[in-house]
């Protein structure tokens, strides 16, 4: 039995109850608050809830059951039946449909490669994650079975040594960012790669902080270029973004022993670390500065953003305070992902992965590079991560490039809207391998091809 709607009866009116009751009911369903085979509250209890005598609803049903309105099943019930036997209001005419336009095929950075996923790993590590029993309150810090993976994962797979109680959950390295960031004394001001991560810029302005552009170069981050007097430094030391270069060992020296000397925080954001196809890492800043540097983390760009879950290793100091701050405000990653992010760990499935992924991008690398090559341009970048940087003449080159793929049904970004400071800036496309399903990387190259060879 559904609930009926308000039903409002006018007891001063000269229209009998019974016929206003019938008029409502009738008006429920047209508007399809009440809805065909839904059942009616008997007369008797339809009575009490408007405070009329029986004999009102009662009358009110037989009207709607002479009109076809309604069905009486005996020792059922009486059910809604609907307004097809009623002359309906003439219905305006419909606008048209809109066309629909075909998504376009992503060669912008940033998603990930979905293609290699097991599918049966996933499902498993989600029933896995419904296993325990539901959380009877919040965990400000993370799950404990997320630290423990994330601790092995580090060692494994970044040599970052840590302890479980070193690692906190987050909600993805943006969210990270402005956690540390509202932390920071107001008016600080926070050092950024220029050209850089735009989301991690939003983040830091939205939370109040003033960004200072930083110069990049072959080598990353030009160190000697940090002006004195910041509160952090936010960098992606193991693959520039969008540049793609990785931070030289002796940056990474000077940077942490400039952190040390004038007291600011590294923020390193290794968001694709576990992607190099030649030879293994240079050592994290998280490790050599494990006093300074906060070390992020996602799982965003190696699995999926499905789990809206990342980690930051960070010095006791900062732990303790970004735990209490979130203790206060309420605000916490959700448990959900981690636990599924710690089972595809825990059975071996995330290692797996990891080394299908890596054998995906490095085709689909040197796929990019012979595109990007027959259109007569080159591709910069280290063998790592899933997008290259093409440099172009100049910002119209770059506009043109992008206008022609998007004509032919291809995405591509532009390294204009990654600069932050003022110009003049170098001018490129942005491209990114990973999401594409092979058979879409397969059509989007031509196109690029193409659009290279009319700059």
């Amino acid at each position: 039995m559904v609930d009926v709607p308000p039903l409002v009866l006018d007891r001063g009116s000269g229209r009998p109850l019974s016929v206003q009751l019938a008029d409502a009911l009738r008006a429920a369903t047209v508007g399809g608050v009440l809805r065909p085979g839904d059942r009616l509250p008997s007369t008797r209890e339809l009575a009490v809830a408007l405070r009329v005598s029986r004999t009102v609803t009662a009358a009110a049903y037989d009207q709607l059951l002479a009109e076809g309105w309604a069905d009486g099943r005996r020792g059922v019930g009486t059910f809604v039946v609907g307004a097809q036997t009623a002359a309906a209001a003439p219905s305006p005419a419909r606008p048209a449909a809109p066309r629909v336009v075909a998504a376009p095929i992503e060669l912008r950075a940033g998603a990930p490669c979905l293609e290699v996923l097991d599918r049966s790993a996933w499902r498993r590590a989600w029933r896995a994650a419904g296993d325990p029993a539901p959380d009877a309150g919040p965990e400000p810090a993370a799950d404990p079975g997320f630290q423990r993976a994330v601790t092995d994962h580090l060692l494994r797979h970044r040599g970052l040594a840590a302890l479980p109680d070193d690692v906190l959950a987050t909600a993805g390295t943006s969210a990270a960012v402005a956690e540390v960031a509202r932390l920071l004394p107001p008016g600080s001001r926070v050092g950024v790669e220029d050209p850089g991560y735009q989301r991690v810029l939003g983040a830091l302005r939205d939370a109040g902080v003033t960004v200072v552009p930083l110069p990049v170069d072959r080598d990353g981050l030009v160190v000697d270029a940090v002006p004195t007097g910041l509160a952090a430094v936010y960098c992606t030391p193991a693959h520039q973004y969008p540049l793609g270069r990785r931070l030289s060992a002796a940056r990474r020296l000077g940077l942490v022993a400039r952190a040390r000397a004038e007291g600011w925080w590294v923020l390193e954001d290794d968001y694709d670390g576990e992607l190099r196809y030649d030879v293994a890492p240079l050592p994290l800043l998280g490790a050599l500065g494990p006093d300074v540097a906060v070390h992020l983390g996602t799982s965003s760009k190696i699995v999926s953003p499905t789990l809206g879950v990342g980690w930051v290793v960070a010095p006791p100091d900062l732990r303790a305070a970004l735990v209490a701050r979130r203790t206060a405000t309420g605000t916490r990653p959700a448990r959900a992902g981690q636990r599924v992010f710690a089972a595809l760990a825990g059975s071996g499935d995330l290692a797996r992965h990891l080394r299908r992924l890596r054998r995906e991008l490095v085709v689909r690398r040197e796929q990019v590079l012979a595109a990007v090559a027959a259109g007569g341009a080159h591709a910069e970048g280290d063998p790592a991560g899933a997008h290259v940087l093409v440099p172009l003449p100049d910002r119209a080159a770059e506009e043109g490039v992008i206008a022609a793929a998007a004509a032919d049904g291809v995405a591509v970004d532009g390294l204009g809207r990654h600069w932050t400071g003022p110009g003049p800036h170098a001018a490129g496309l942005v491209v990114g391998f990973a999401a594409p399903t092979r058979a879409d990387l397969g059509r989007a190259l031509p196109v690029l091809t193409r659009a290279l060879c009319d700059v």
